[in-house]
């Protein structure tokens, strides 16, 4: 008689446990629009979600340990004329969050450290260069001020934030909708995949194909890609019978998946969030009531089902927190911000160790939010891999030098996107300034006085 030989795995035993009522989120009207997009993002300071708003688009800010029930009149950031479809933290700066919109353009926001006060309606810098609604936005992982968009015009643009301006535009690869974009780890390759039923590993800067493959799933409802190491990619998609998958990819062998597992019949989109310091990838889908969790190994059969966690309410949207906003001490691997109709519930990852002392099998050196090089650096050929800070003594923020040299570079942009060059920082952005509104000024006191010369005359 043979016994089946259980895998050992630190990670078999994690378990999810949803927030105590105290410390969800309530009474938050989450956006009733009906797209697959995660509409929350999450970091160490804030929660962000799409909600609804009457005439234009909307999304709330919160600091995190602003919990319980949220005031109706809370204000929120509100400067779209269509409904907002996604947004992203910035990774190197907490305080910076982009949105894209139905009304086809991008906005990078700066939130006050408190959170907000008042609602906030003129955006840092606003970005316009796409043709219809823009739905995914993936900021670069180490190149500080570099944002990807991709719309339903089926382009995909690289845009220079501190200028103001699009980089890189892709604008003839792509034959119908992309469902995803994502970067790799040190932001040098981006992968897509599309309605056309390709999946694409593109060289950002030249905007080519390295790699493609056709079909990765034969359904066809929308599929999800994300890098899980430099070589091997994770897809989710559909059976020709409409089951829901899960496929693992070699890049240097695209013709067959190196696993291939059905998971069920829903018909929610599974949301994929990958964690490269422990291998584990996380499915939830959207509608689900439910989050699946997967190790990826190096060897066969390399997608490892490791559990399930389950609760009544569905899930109408998902953040992810990164690994320099946990717990460390309370062995937290992962937290999910899970939305609901009405209010948004954290759900925490834990591994089980009876220990207090810091493990370091669960938490090796993880990126940091430094950045690795400048967007200038990036768009003129630099690649750097991502910046390593341990999590020993839990994660500190950053200092105020380096979030004020930011807002000073996003500033720079609101004069650079103004004229046609790029000014740099320092006195001269001001002076610049300074010129700008008395250039304004005399213009509005000349136009007031030919009104009222010509209201004079009648």
């Amino acid at each position: 008689m043979s016994r089946q030989v259980v895998r050992s795995s630190k990670f078999r035993h994690v378990f999810g446990q949803a927030a105590k009522a105290d410390h969800c989120y309530d009474d938050i009207r989450i956006s009733q629009m009906t797209w697959d997009s995660n509409f929350c993002s999450v970091n160490p300071k804030f929660v962000a979600m799409i909600v609804e708003a009457s005439g234009g688009g909307a999304f709330m800010v919160l600091p995190l340990n602003k919990t319980g029930r949220i005031d109706m009149s809370y204000p929120t950031v509100c400067g779209h004329t269509g409904p907002v479809l996604d947004i992203e933290f910035c990774p190197h700066n907490d305080n910076i969050i982009a949105s894209g919109s139905e009304d086809c353009s991008v906005m990078i926001w700066e939130i006050p450290d408190s959170g907000l006060i008042s609602p906030l309606t003129e955006p840092v810098v606003k970005l316009e260069g796409h043709s219809k609604r823009v739905g995914i936005l993936s900021w670069h992982p180490t190149a500080h001020n570099v944002l990807m968009s991709a719309a339903c015009d089926n382009v995909v643009i690289l845009w220079n934030v501190a200028r103001g301006q699009a980089a890189v535009r892709i604008d003839d690869l792509h034959s119908d909708l992309i469902y995803s974009a994502c970067w790799n780890r040190d932001g040098s390759k981006i992968l897509t995949s599309c309605k056309d039923k390709m999946l694409r590993v593109l060289d950002p800067r030249k905007g080519t194909v390295l790699a493609e493959k056709e079909k990765p799933h034969e359904g066809s409802r929308p599929v999800r890609a994300v890098w899980v190491s430099d070589r091997m990619i994770l897809t989710t998609g559909f059976s020709r019978m409409s089951e829901r998958q899960v496929a693992l990819w070699d890049l240097e062998d695209f013709g067959s998946p190196l696993t291939l597992q059905e998971l069920d019949t829903s018909s929610g989109v599974l949301l994929p969030f990958f964690d490269p310091d422990t291998g584990v990838v996380y499915l939830c889908g959207k509608g689900d009531s439910s989050i699946r969790y997967f190790e990826v190994t190096e060897e066969a059969p390399y997608v490892h089902y490791l559990s399930m966690y389950s609760s009544k309410e569905s899930q109408k949207g998902m953040g992810y927190m990164t690994k320099r906003g946990l717990e460390v001490n309370k062995c937290e691997i992962a937290r999910f911000y899970k939305l609901h109709e009405r209010k948004c519930e954290p759900i925490v990852m834990t591994v089980p160790r009876k220990s207090d002392l810091f493990q370091e099998d669960l938490y090796p050196d993880t990126i940091g939010p430094e950045p690795s090089a400048e967007a200038d650096d990036w768009f003129g050929g630099k690649d750097a891999p991502p910046l390593l800070i341990s999590l020993k003594d839990g994660f500190v923020t950053t200092t105020k030098a380096k979030e004020f040299k930011v807002h000073k570079s996003l500033l720079k942009t609101t004069v650079a996107s103004a004229g046609s060059t790029h000014v740099d920082g320092g006195a001269g952005d001001v002076s610049a300034l300074r010129r700008e509104l008395s250039a304004m000024k005399a213009s509005l006191e000349e136009l007031r006085n030919r009104v009222s010369s010509l209201e004079n005359k009648h």
